[in-house]
């Protein structure tokens, strides 16, 4: 346990002590939702003595521990000094129905709503995103925290041109070396790992008893489950799909990387290959193709992504060391002009839609 993992539970049973009981309507004006999921709803809110814009995350007090409400929201409040990580405003209360808290809003929605479907986004802005998300990924790991839930919805942005986004939804957040169960799930985004797990989906809360039931299956967070979510992003944000429909030894897209991946590791297992130029590259491909979602891509994205999405997790690449990849060109020249030229039909497309509904409501 990190001093500051030590910290966050001392805050946990202050604030406990003195979380008090609030009513929403008469310290906020609720102006509308930003964002509902399992864990509750998000509304964006104006502070009626500040004139403060905030957004107030609401948590079902019947389905919400108090234990766990209190370790998003301190966590958030003081350890997520970044400046892109969401962080809590000091403003911490309880309503007859929820646990609630105030943290920064972000007004121009996530970043989910600015990848194209089979599109993606502009590389120069993925990049602007992949640097930013790696500190802040850096920092929670640093502090000995992983967040364990990074995905398009939980990166929100600060300017329509994601010249500044804030990684955000802290409820998965463990610190590391925690023992928990793991779960697989039908996702990119579920390491390879985790499938050892595969089948026992909800076996504990199964009315099946004796040998017939699975075993619960034990694992310690680690940092490295966070770099394989960066991978998926990063090819979510480039190309508005994913690289496999979910990460299985019987998924064909990911056994295609995956035989790709492994032709290319060196006698000591090393990943160094990138490092030697097109002709030497080829003759250690030992005849394997490049995985057909990855031909789009630079030598140099290539490498980026096969030191995240590294299927041992224990040589699985940092955040921080993403960084030397960035300002290089990651989409080959004729990839790039496609997706340009298709980016720009979603854009028009997207603007008829908008002057005909203005039409309709004149």
């Amino acid at each position: 346990m990190t001093a500051a993992t030590r910290l966050l539970d001392e805050m946990c049973l202050l604030t406990a002590q003195s979380l008090n009981s609030m009513d929403t309507a008469e310290h906020f004006q609720v102006v509308k939702m930003l964002g509902e999921g399992s864990y509750g709803r998000v509304m964006l809110a104006v502070h009626k003595q500040r004139g403060t814009p905030m957004a107030l995350k609401f948590f079902p007090r019947e389905s919400t521990s108090m234990v766990s409400f209190l370790r998003e929201y301190n966590l958030s409040l003081s350890f997520c000094t970044h400046p892109s990580l969401t962080r809590a405003l000091g403003i911490a209360y309880s309503t007859p129905s929820h646990y609630v808290f105030a943290q920064q809003a972000s007004l121009f929605g996530d970043l989910y709503d600015v990848i194209i479907p089979e599109v993606g986004m502009e590389e120069d802005s993925c990049q602007r995103v992949v640097s930013q998300l790696c500190g802040a990924l850096s920092h929670l790991h640093s502090l000995g925290f992983v967040h364990r839930d990074l995905k398009p919805e939980n990166v929100f942005l600060c300017d329509a041109a994601c010249r500044w986004v804030k990684l955000g939804d802290f409820g998965m957040v463990k610190p590391r070396g925690t023992k928990v169960p793991e779960m697989w799930y039908s996702s990119p985004y579920c390491t390879p790992e985790a499938e050892i797990a595969r089948g026992n989906v909800d076996c504990w809360s199964s009315d099946k008893k004796g040998e017939d039931q699975p075993k619960r299956v034990w694992v310690l967070v680690e940092p490295c489950t966070d770099s394989w979510a960066l991978g998926i992003l990063t090819y979510a944000m480039l190309t508005g799909s994913h690289p496999w429909s979910e990460t299985a030894s019987d998924c064909c897209s990911y056994l295609k990387y995956k035989e790709w991946f492994n032709s290319l590791k060196s006698p000591e297992d090393e990943l160094d290959v990138w490092a030697c130029g097109e002709e030497e590259k080829g003759q250690k491909n030992h005849g394997v193709p490049v995985a057909p979602q990855f031909s789009c891509f630079t030598p140099l994205a290539c490498s980026y992504f096969q030191a995240l999405l590294d299927p041992r997790p224990k040589q699985r690449g940092q955040p921080e060391d993403m960084l030397a990849f960035l300002g290089a060109d990651w989409i080959r020249e004729a990839e790039r002009e496609r997706l340009d030229q298709e980016r720009r039909k979603s854009r028009g497309a997207i603007r008829n839609v908008k002057d005909l509904d203005g039409r309709r409501e004149r």
